[in-house]
């Protein structure tokens, strides 16, 4: 078998994976890419994404609608992680297309901006989250302050995820009951908190799709890039 690539951007070469299981995509930010920066291919822009949501729906694919259909075919969970303000782009495509999203925000940074990375990125605020909310979007838990969880005692990663999902639920008056790892980094440990905290499932980075004997705390997702632009295309971008 052809090995599959490191990340997704079409359909084509994982059509066959994702007819073995339920496929979960992760996206990060929607929007034109800076250049130069490190990981611009997590910046997807909002036309390529629904074009991506448009070749899912002409494949037969739909919206997972609630947890108990985590391996069921033809279903696939559309993703982001962090909250990045930028994804409410993609709050059109999905309704066009009629997909459901999940959006796993950073409980104490609302409002504030990613601080994980050089990006420095303007996340959602409340009104952004009630707006993805009343769109018919879900939001999920990606801890308080985007911690690195296995390097806390386990008092400090019990409060980063059970302390995220009262804070959410509190705030919006939801149940939150899916979570994402940070940097999709987890150990049987952390599931088992993740577990306790009450969430029904949580998301890794593994790549993979999803069936009836995948641990429901071990969920698997493909990260989304933009593909690398040749040189004259590029030059194209640059003085376009």
């Amino acid at each position: 078998m052809k090995a599959l690539p490191d990340h997704y951007s079409e359909l084509a070469p994982f059509a066959e994976e994702f007819r073995s299981g339920a496929p979960a995509l992760l996206y990060h930010r929607l929007g034109r890419p800076a250049l130069f920066t490190r990981h611009r291919g997590l910046t997807l822009p909002p036309r390529a994404f629904a074009e991506q949501l448009a070749e899912l729906r002409a494949a037969g694919f739909r919206s997972a609608r609630s947890t108990d259909e985590f391996g069921a075919p033809q279903s696939v969970w559309i993703t982001f992680d962090d909250g990045d303000a930028t994804s409410l782009a993609a709050l059109e495509p999905l309704r066009a297309h009629e997909f459901r999203a999940v959006q796993f925000l950073v409980a104490a940074k609302l409002g504030g901006e990613n601080d994980w990375d050089a990006s420095r990125a303007r996340l959602m605020n409340e009104a952004q989250a009630r707006e993805w909310l009343a769109a018919g979007h879900i939001i999920g838990s990606h801890t308080l302050t985007h911690a690195r969880l296995p390097t806390l005692t386990p008092e400090a990663a019990r409060e980063e995820i059970a302390g995220s999902k009262r804070r959410l639920e509190d705030r919006f008056g939801v149940a939150v009951e899916l979570f994402a790892y940070p940097w999709g980094e987890w150990n049987p440990r952390l599931a088992d908190e993740v577990a306790a905290a009450g969430y029904r499932a949580a998301f890794t980075t593994q790549p993979g799709v999803n069936d009836a004997a995948t641990p429901p705390f071990a969920l698997r997702r493909r990260t989304v890039w933009r593909p690398l632009r040749r040189p004259r295309e590029l030059w194209r971008a640059l003085i376009s």
